[in-house]
């Protein structure tokens, strides 16, 4: 299973975005307070739409609950300054993605301490990063093409609904 985690996430729509995608593709949802808006925030349900039934999401208070409650996880850290492409990863079974929040990232010291771990999505020079739901989608994405899309399927066929 893919877990996709989020440190102190500020937007609502974002987690609602996020969602969606750990629904549709059976990945878990680990959200990291202190959180920017409560999870009763209508924006957040806006967003992952009808997907909740179909989605597992963990709760922490905080980076020090999380890592009491896995200490064994060696995440896989997005961030602007990481080392090596998420590309030019080889992802293991049952990987762990984390995220920092919207508006800062992950904190340097939690990127030094496991530095070969950090990963980051090429962009454009002076561009300072991808929204927080498109990142994660782009990432899980890969570890998902990676593993063969594994429990996934391509449905592929016309239904004639203009979806």
């Amino acid at each position: 299973m893919l877990h996709i985690v989020l440190l102190e996430p500020e937007i609502p729509q974002n987690t609602g975005n996020i969602s969606r995608t750990c629904a549709v593709t059976g990945a878990e949802l680990h959200l990291i307070g202190p959180m920017g808006f409560s999870i009763e925030d209508r924006w957040l349900k806006r967003a992952g739409l009808d997907y909740w039934s179909m989605l597992t999401v963990c709760y922490y208070d905080s980076w020090a609950d999380f890592r009491q409650k896995h200490p064994d996880v060696r995440p896989w850290m997005a961030s602007s300054k990481g080392a090596k492409s998420y590309c030019d990863v080889t992802y293991e079974p049952d990987p762990w993605l984390l995220f920092g929040k919207e508006t800062h990232g992950l904190p340097e010291p939690l990127l030094r301490a496991d530095y070969d771990r950090a990963v980051r999505i090429p962009m454009r020079e002076g561009a300072r990063c991808l929204n927080l739901s498109n990142a994660v989608a782009v990432m899980a994405y890969e570890v998902l093409r990676q593993q063969g899309f594994p429990g996934l399927t391509d449905q592929g066929q016309l239904t004639g609904r203009a979806d």
